[in-house]
């Protein structure tokens, strides 16, 4: 199997920022995993769902936000809480080995699942042998 084909785009630690419109950004924790047909990527984003998850490609740079929402529930006072609520966000310098136009996304219980396609060139084939 070939090297990964995703790589960070800077060096992000946990760590937050300021943004106006939340308290704080995190860095999701993503698990990258490859085959010989694409890279998949699972990223931790507790609250985070479909309405509010954005995945975008501009100049190879795949781009994942997501807002989480925590919705207090009717008739309880939230007394501890041990993930951060607030915007989400992790870049990815992509190769040219793979099909950006065939990205697909969904987000399931909290989590961000990126699938992106090899070129058909690059994905790995059988050579006959011959007699």
């Amino acid at each position: 199997m070939a090297e990964t084909q995703v790589a960070k785009k800077e060096e992000q630690a946990v760590q937050t920022a300021q943004a106006p419109e939340t308290d704080t950004t995190y860095v999701p924790n993503v698990d990258i995993s490859e085959s010989s047909d694409c890279i998949r990527l699972a990223a931790d984003m507790p609250g985070v769902d479909r309405e509010s998850v954005n995945v975008t490609v501009e100049n190879n740079v795949l781009t994942l936000e997501g807002q989480a929402r925590v919705e207090a529930l009717e008739g309880y006072e939230l007394v501890g809480q041990e993930y951060g609520v607030g915007k989400y966000r992790r870049d990815f310098t992509l190769t040219t080995e793979v099909d950006t136009e065939g990205i697909k996304a969904r987000v399931r219980h909290g989590v961000l699942e990126v699938t992106i396609p090899k070129r058909e060139e690059v994905k790995t084939r059988k050579i006959e042998i011959g007699a």
